[in-house]
């Protein structure tokens, strides 16, 4: 297959697949009156969108040269790129189409599948593009073992490939005291099967070793920061070297207070000011894998390291292309998107932000032409919010209408 036929093929499976049924519900419609992040740093203070197609027509200043389809007057809320979430763990429950309008409703408009089977992953993805469901772009990948032979592993990425999957899911190395001869032998093979047939490889390493052994072999995709030690300033520039990009996860091991869970039923966290994990018991002593001291207590280090790494990987590429964005949570998305934001609002500033949920998520899946930015011809995923997104992260917790291909999806104007 040609290097050009196998982009096409993944652009398909990115989000596009069935594409008759992308373009039978694309809509035409025009926002008016609108703030627009267009893209980092890029903000025209009134203007509008032309949406023709499901896809972005024209962006402009002041009023729309014409409108077409329905028209939204904005208001002066904000219009920016529908956020994405480049890996979290979706999975077939009664509670699907409700998990799938909260990711709606907080701003979610693509979300990266993380592992899991290939038929299971592939029905889900089908329920919101056959329009069954209402929900984000919502891309499968399928769980890679590397307890397997080079043989194996290559059958099993074109297996995927052949079934229309085009990311595999965390592939997990063994972060401490690092990946062993083995893992990276049957890596490796998974990598050069994948560049053949157009598979995305994301890895799990969660440590700076680890990080950097698959990043030395090709790995540019990593999902979550090394949390098991500090990235060095040369660990840093091997990643932006070797093109490696980091799926965030900012927040993982920072402590959280009184909020909601989203399944299978909303509970609110004890209201007695004491710090929680993520799924709610004690902090830090459920956090995964904890980092502990030789008496063997959790230490709760993993938040002070995803901090300082994120920082220090972002400072190695003039560029800031190495970090996007994910939660690997399935709260209230609402409130995952909270506590995701109050980590990175520590080191970088709202631009930056933006950089990372926007072009740098966009790139992680390599659809950076297709999502990310409010541009000419891009996908009309666009939200809308009451707050000003430029001005801190509470601005981008105001979502009040969510576009996904064109099509309002939620609107709670």
């Amino acid at each position: 297959m040609q290097k050009r036929t196998k982009r096409v093929v993944k652009a398909l499976a990115l989000g596009l697949i069935p594409l008759l049924a992308f373009d039978a519900m694309a809509q035409d419609l025009t926002i008016t009156n609108a703030r627009i992040i267009m893209a980092p740093g890029n903000v025209i203070e009134n203007g509008s969108i032309v949406v023709e197609d499901g896809r972005i027509s024209s962006v402009s200043s002041g009023a729309p040269g014409q409108t077409v389809g329905q028209v939204i007057n904005a208001e002066g809320m904000t219009a920016m790129a529908g956020f994405i979430d480049d890996h979290k763990h979706v999975r077939e429950n009664p509670d699907f189409a409700a998990q799938m309008m909260s990711l709606l409703e907080a701003g979610y408009t693509t979300v990266l599948n993380g592992s899991g089977e290939t038929e299971v992953n592939l029905r889900l993805s089908n329920l919101i593009s056959s329009g069954e469901v209402v929900g984000p772009n919502l891309i499968p990948s399928v769980s890679i073992s590397l307890r397997q032979t080079p043989a194996e592993a290559r059958a099993a990425i074109r297996a995927m490939a052949d079934a229309g999957v085009y990311h595999t899911g965390e592939i997990a190395l063994t972060p401490e005291p690092g990946p062993s001869s083995a893992e990276l032998t049957v890596l490796s093979a998974i990598l050069d099967e994948a560049e053949q047939v157009g598979v995305q490889v994301n890895v799990h390493a969660v440590s700076s070793p680890a990080t950097v052994a698959a990043a030395e072999i090709g790995v540019t995709r990593f999902v979550h920061l090394p949390n098991k030690d500090w990235t060095s300033y040369d660990q840093a520039e091997v990643l932006a070297e070797n093109g490696a990009i980091i799926s965030g996860l900012i927040a993982f091991g920072a402590p959280t207070l009184e909020r909601e869970s989203a399944a299978p039923a909303p509970v609110q966290y004890p209201r007695d000011n004491m710090p929680r994990f993520r799924d709610g018991n004690a902090w830090p002593e459920a956090i995964a894998g904890a980092n502990r001291d030789t008496q063997g207590r959790a230490t709760g280090t993993e938040g002070g390291y995803t901090i300082i790494n994120a920082r220090r990987v972002w400072d190695a590429d003039p560029s800031h292309r190495t970090i996007s964005y994910s939660t690997d949570q399935n709260f209230a998305d609402i409130s995952v998107l909270e506590h995701e934001l109050k980590s990175f609002s520590i080191v970088f500033s709202m631009t930056d932000i933006h950089q990372i949920m926007g072009p740098n998520s966009a790139r992680y899946l390599d659809m950076e032409d297709e999502i990310g930015t409010l541009e000419p011809g891009k996908r009309a995923d666009i939200i809308l919010q009451s707050g000003d997104p430029t001005e801190n992260i509470y601005g981008m917790l105001t979502n009040m209408l969510t576009i996904v291909g064109g099509e309002v999806v939620v609107d709670k104007r």
